[in-house]
This record gives structure tokens, sequence and C-alpha cells, in this order.
């Protein structure tokens, strides 16, 4: 019975419904889940798409799922049907491309593209009225340099990037790696040549900024000796009187920023670069970062045996950044950086030693040691506070301790100096009706810098047996009796506020003003006790006001033009009041030595610019064209006082207020990405170019008083130390499978070497190349590698001419061509 039951399933009636079952059964699984998928594609998912710098919306992205391919919409917003794809891509010319996995068909509210630095032409002010950070939106000329172009060359120094890059700016050095000066659109630096206009000696005119902390001293001095050029980011470069958000800044502006951590990674890197002339730098880096903070230590130790004798070079730099989001509302940055610079100075040549390729150096230098020594420790930091839609702040407290020694023919001197500051800039926005807002910045920049600066004479060491004067060798001097000791405080304020009225089809009007203040006490400590004056004075300068006025239209999101105009001061430098050399009488009467130099003005400059900005070929070529005309008032320069019984001795030396300078110019840019594409051997071309033409001259009736016998009129003549013409071109590429490079090429005209043009340099033309490898060996680990080399053909050039100091004329560039080569190791954690 059980048995007959248990086959009673294979009756064929059986059988017959038990086969309808299961196909039904199938039949609604396969129904179901045909309507899950259904249901599953009719899924939407959406996002907005943003700049990731400017958090401006992009339009006209492409992003795709691999089945589906939809453009964003004039806000950036864009929807796809979810099917089940992993990934979705996103691109748009200027941006990097962004991949990014779906997770249950959710993503974020916004995605950010990443600029591609290698042709987006967007800047980062660290103040501007006009929300827009976009080039084309700037109705005024600057310059920002990226990654990319920072590291053509070996990325160490920046006199290379700078030249080939920027417009209307020279960047010159007295050593392989100290000194560094800019000269900006013809502004020079200080007044201490005593043959003419220009300063051989320090920064003045300009005003820098490294992640928001002042490089420039409250006395209106920059010293990059101290600066890790390898470890920025990038460098933009304002070009004009920008005393309106930046105070004492005649010439321009510059806004250093190092290099940020990337988001969601944990990186260790070490890279070692070698080069001829000793050149090595080894650097070790560690980065990590989340959506709330970011932690970034850095580095790095430098030498060169230099391309000459007595011109070593020996850097130390570390450097940590820190950034923390307590909240959506607000952020708060870090920076702390110490350096110790030590470069050898071999002195300048003279134009005979120049001519005959003799790079002995000057022997006064090298028999007193002559160097740049510098000691910094420099600390910020800054937090953002979004108080609501249309206000927020932005406050920066910084300090500098800065201590050097130095030599050169004319002896030592130490200097030691606190350096401290704060700048609080407050943004609103008043949206007054459709298409019309109210955008401002304003706010306040303060700093205080307390000074001692001694000067020593320098005599033959008398230990220094093995090489005897009485022998007729020559040994090194030391230092000998003390000449001056200047205690300084110097404090310099700045009141800032710019406003942009956005009015409709992207038309702007700009207007805004500063003032700055400066106050000086000295207090002279040793010739006090020997002159008959007060060791005690205080110059006050102040009611120097500079506006800003400019307007801007931009043309279907394309092109713009702008004109604008501006005005900047530079005060007097501390040094420039004391004539201490003991009281000789002169004819015609000049200010006494041994007196205070206590009338000193202000120079001012006064800039029109016009400009005009487009992107074409569907955004891949950018081009620019500025004209600009400047004039400088009371160009303050140097008087040497001869003696009256040998005209060829200096008794001393003071500073006056000269004539004016008429500076004209026309500057373009062009970057164009040629050619891209995901396969093949050629991937990138970009190839550039930039043009600039200067035409500086000296104000009529500029005449100095250079002696007790010596008139000089500069009157119609050139400015010193600029070239008439100079022209940069190259091009980067990128191949398959990580080889990239770059060739460029520059070309400098001659130069007057004085005021009086009486001497010229040679114009000079230099090829520089490099080739890099890059390879990810492993899902962690990467490796970069490349060799370079500068000057290519082995041009005699040079890095600096001292403009009116004859007969100290040239500080030449390595006589061959300058080999490096880097490695670099990257582990992703």
């Amino acid at each position: 019975m059980t048995m007959h039951t248990s086959f009673h399933s294979l009756d064929p009636s059986a059988d017959s419904f038990n086969y309808n079952l299961m196909f039904k059964n199938i039949s609604l699984f396969l129904l179901s889940f045909i309507s899950f998928l259904s249901i599953q594609a009719q899924i939407q998912i959406k996002s907005k798409v943003v700049d990731a710098k400017t958090q401006q919306v992009v339009a006209g992205a492409s992003v795709s799922n691999g089945q589906q391919t939809v453009l964003t919409d004039n806000k950036g917003n864009w929807m796809l049907s979810c099917v089940g794809s992993s990934k979705i891509t996103i691109t748009h010319i200027g941006y990097k491309k962004l991949s990014m996995s779906i997770d249950q068909c959710k993503l974020p509210d916004l995605l950010a593209l990443e600029p591609d630095e290698t042709l987006l032409e967007t800047v980062e002010v660290n103040a501007s009225s006009n929300p827009n950070k976009a080039l084309l939106y700037q109705p005024l000329s600057i310059t920002k340099v990226n990654k990319a172009e920072l590291n053509r060359g070996n990325g160490l120094f920046l006199d290379d990037a700078i030249q080939t890059n920027v417009t209307g700016v020279s960047m010159n050095r007295r050593s392989v790696g100290g000194g560094q000066q800019l000269n900006i659109r013809g502004y020079g630096n200080g007044t201490r040549g005593t043959r003419g206009m220009s300063s051989n000696f320090d920064g003045q005119g300009y005003k820098v900024y490294l992640n928001g902390i002042a490089v420039t001293d409250a006395e209106g001095i920059t010293t990059f000796d101290d600066i890790d050029f390898s470890s920025l980011q990038n460098v933009e470069i304002t070009k004009g009187p920008s005393g309106t958000l930046y105070g004492l800044a005649i010439a321009g502006a510059v806004n250093l920023t190092t290099l940020a951590p990337e988001k969601g990674k944990t990186l260790l890197s070490q890279q070692v670069l070698l080069g001829n002339y000793g050149l090595a730098r080894k650097t070790t880096s560690f980065q990590t970062a989340n959506e709330k903070s970011s932690l970034l230590l850095n580095y790095g130790k430098q030498s060169s045996d230099g391309f000459t004798v007595h011109n070593s070079s020996k850097k130390d730099y570390a450097n940590l950044m820190a950034s923390f989001q307590p909240s959506s509302k607000q952020s708060i940055h870090t920076y702390f950086g110490y350096s110790d610079s030590y470069d050898e100075r071999a002195g300048e040549l003279t134009i005979a030693q120049y001519e005959s390729n003799d790079y002995s150096g000057n022997p006064d230098y090298i028999k007193r040691n002559g160097h740049s020594h510098v000691v910094t420790f420099r600390a910020g930091l800054s937090h953002n506070y979004q108080f609501a839609d249309w206000i927020s702040n932005s406050t920066s407290v910084f300090g500098t301790a800065f201590n050097s020694d130095a030599s050169s023919a004319a002896g030592w001197t130490d200097k030691g100096s606190l350096n401290f500051g704060i700048r609080s800039a407050f943004t609103t926005k008043f949206n007054l009706k459709e298409g019309i807002a109210l955008t401002g910045v304003t706010g306040l920049e303060f700093q205080k810098q307390i000074a001692n600066t001694i000067g020593y004479s320098m005599k033959k060491d008398p230990y220094d047996l093995a090489n005897d004067w009485v022998l007729g060798l020559n040994p090194y001097w030391v230092i000998n009796a003390a000449t001056s000791n200047v205690y300084a405080v110097s404090k310099t304020q700045s009141l800032f506020s710019e406003w942009t009225l956005n009015l409709p089809s992207d038309f702007t009007i700009t207007a805004g003003i500063g003032n700055s203040y400066l106050n000086l006490y000295l207090n002279d400590r040793f010739n006090a006790a020997i002159i008959n004056r007060p060791s005690v004075f205080e110059k006050k300068y102040q009611g120097m006001n500079s506006p800003h006025f400019a307007i801007n239209k931009v043309f279907n999101k394309n092109y713009a033009v702008f004109a604008s105009y501006s005005r900047g001061f530079k005060a007097p430098v501390s040094s420039y009041f004391y004539i201490t050399t003991p009281a000789v009488a002169t004819t015609p009467p000049t200010p006494a030595s041994g007196s205070l130099n206590d009338v000193l003005k202000p120079e001012e400059s006064n800039q029109f610019e016009l400009g005009h900005r487009g992107k074409i070929l569907n955004d891949r070529l950018f081009y620019e064209l500025i004209y600009f005309n400047t004039i400088f008032s009371n160009k303050m320069t140097t008087v040497a006082v001869a003696s009256p019984l040998n005209p060829n001795t200096t008794l001393y030396s003071y500073v006056v207020n000269g004539g004016k300078q008429m500076h004209k110019g026309l500057e373009a840019n062009f970057k164009w990405l040629a050619y891209e594409s995901t396969e093949g051997l050629l991937r990138q071309f970009r190839p550039f170019a930039n043009m600039t033409f200067s035409n500086f001259t000296y104000g009529n009736g500029f005449t100095i008083q250079k002696s007790v016998t010596l008139t000089e009129n500069y009157s119609g003549k050139s400015v010193a130390a600029v070239a008439k013409y100079v022209a940069n071109m190259g091009f980067d590429f990128l191949l398959g499978d990580g080889f990239y490079g770059n060739i460029t090429y520059n070309y400098r005209d001659k130069m007057p070497i004085t005021s009086l043009n009486d001497y010229y340099t040679t114009s000079y033309s230099l090829v520089n190349g490099k080739l890099g490898y890059q390879h990810k060996l492993s899902k962690r680990l990467s490796i970069d590698a490349n060799f370079g080399i500068n000057n290519l053909f082995g041009t005699k050039y040079f890095i600096m001419v001292f403009a009116n100091q004859l007969p100290d004329a040239y500080v030449p560039a390595a006589s061959k061509p300058q080999n490096f080569g880097s490695f670099t190791i990257k582990y992703d954690f």
C-alpha cells in the first residue's frame, strides 16, 4: 500500500499537472524579475556639477553611465536612469575627468570637477570683490603659474618659471639660491645703486604672501632666500599698483600657495633630485586628508657646489600645514615653516671679466667670505567663517622670526627681527534685484616689526697663517669693529574696501580704495656717541590713499574686455634716514654726513590699463592682450658724495627723490590645448607663447647732482636693467604609457646696465627641455622619474645685472648646460 502510494506520482495525468505548475511558477518568476528590472530602470539619479575651487556651476559637462549620456544644464544639474551600472563618468573641457562608483543608485548632491591646471585659466585671489574667480571676470592684470608650469624645470628655483610664464615680470638672484628679487613692469628694487636708479640688494615695491602669511615685512622689504619654491602649488602675481587691497604695493602683489593634501588619501613620498655642479635635493613628504581635516608634513634638504668659485649653497626646509573644518560654516588653516639657508657669494663680474669668460669673481667678496645666511620660522593661523549667505569673514594672524648674517665687499651685517601681524576681511554680497548684485571686500591689515641691525668692518684674519699676507697670499678676513647699530620699530597699517557691481549681461563695475600708514621709529645706538645728533628719530607717513576703478564686460562667456585705473605708494625704509659717515663740507651743499635725511617723500605710481581676454576653439585656446601706462613719481635714488680732494673717492651717500619714470608696455599671452586623446601614442599636446614689449623711459628734467662736480641727466633715456623685448614659447606633451615632457625657448633682448645708457648687455636665447615617466607599480605604489637640461646649447648669459653700480656688473649663470634628474616614489595607504 505504501509502495503503491509512492509510485502514484508516475501516473501520466499527474505528470501533466506538475509540468504545467512548474511552467506557471517559472513564468511568474520571470515576469517578476522583468518587472523588477523595469522598476529599477525607472529610478533616476541626479546631481549638480560644480567647480571644485570656485564652487561655480559647470554647464555643458558630459555625464555618462555607459549607456546614456546627458549634458548638465545652465545650473549644472543633470539626471540619468540608474541601470545598474557601477560607475558614471563626467567630462568637460578644462577639467579633469571624474569617474565615480554608484552605490544603490545614490550620489552626493554636488559633484566637483577639479580644474585641469594645464589649461583652465582660473585665479584664486586672496582678496577680491568679485565672487567669480575665473580670469575672464577679473578687471586687472593677474597671472597664475600652476604646478605644471613651476615644474617645467627642476622646480627648485622660481626665476625660470617666472621668466618663462609671466609677461612683464623678471626675477633675478645673486647666487645659486639667494638674493632673489622681482622686477614687475620695470619697477626695480629699492634705491641703493650708487650710480643710478635701481637697488641690487633687497626686494621692495611689492607685497608677497605665503599661504596668507606676509613674507614682506612691516617696512616693505621682501627676502626670498628662505622660501622653499619646490613646495609651491601655484604662484599668482598681480601686476601694477595694488595698494587698494595690499597696502604699500607700488609695483604689484604676489600670492604663494604651498601644496595641499589630496582629499581621501594618505600618501608618503620620497624624492631625490641630482644634477651637475653638485646639485642635490632630497624631499620627504607625508600627507593625509578626509572631508573634515588634512595634514601635510614636508622636509627638504638642498645643496649645490655652485657654478663658479665661492658659490656653494645649502638649504634645509621643514613645513607643516594642517586644516580643520569644525562645521559647515567654518574652517581653520595653519602653517608652520622653518628654514636655514646659506649661500656663498662670489661677487659680481666686471664687464671685462664677463666678456672674456673670466668667472673668477670679485676678490673683495671672496676674501671677506661673501655670503647670505638666513634662518627663519614662520607661523600663521587662518579662520574662515560663513555667518550667513551674504556675509563671511576671513582672518589670519601670523608671525616671522628672522635672523641673518651677510658679508660682502662693504663688510659684515647682522640682523635679527620679529615681524607679526593680522589680516582680516569681510566678504559681503547683496542681491539688489534680478540679475544685479553688489559684492564687496572690506578689511584691514596690520604689521609690526622689531629689528636690530649691526654693521661691522672686516680685517685680515691674523690667525690665518697658511695664507699669510706677508708672503703675498690672500687670507680670509674676519669681523672687525662695529660701524653701526640701529634698533628699529616699524608699524604699517592698511584699511581697504573694494566693491563690484554685477550687472546683467556679465558687465561689472569695480571701485575701491585703500589707505596706508607707516610709522618708523629708529634708535641709533652707535653713531650717536660720535656724531652730534639725536639718537632717536621717528617718521610717520600717512594719507597714502590708493583708489582702484575698473569695468569689465564678458561676451558669450568666452571673451572679455576691461579698463582700469589704480594708484600705489612706497614709503622710504629705515636705512635711508641716517647718514653715518663723519661730516665733511661739500660744495654745492648736500645733506651733511652724520645728519638725518628726513625730507624724503613716498614714491607714487598711477597706472591705466586696457585688456582683452578670450577662449576660442571650444575653450582650448586661451589668449590675453594687455596694454598699460604707468607713471612713477618721486622716484628715489642714491647720490654718492665724492671727496673734494679726490673725485674718485666716495665719502658717503644719501637718498633723494628724483623725477618721473614713464612705463608703457604691451603684453601678450597664448595657451593652447592643441590635441587631446585617450588612445594612441600622443595623448596631449599643449603649446604656449608669450611676449612683452617695454618702452620705459625717465621723464624730462630727471637730473641728479651725483657729486661735487658731477651732474647726471637721465631725461628720455631707457630705464636701466629692463629689456625692451622678451619672448617665450614652448610646448608640453603627454604620451601613452606614462611618458611626458616639455621644451621651452626664452629670448631676452639687450638692456642698459646704467641709467645713462652708456653700457648695454647683449641679448641671449635659451633652450630647455625635460622628459619624464610616471607609472603605477601597484594599487598603492607609484613612481615618477625625469631628466632635464637647462640651457641646452650652453649659451652665455647672466642671472642678474647690477644696475648702476659699475665696475660691478654681472652675476653670471653656469657656463655649461645644467643637467638634472629626479626620482620620486609614492605609497598610497
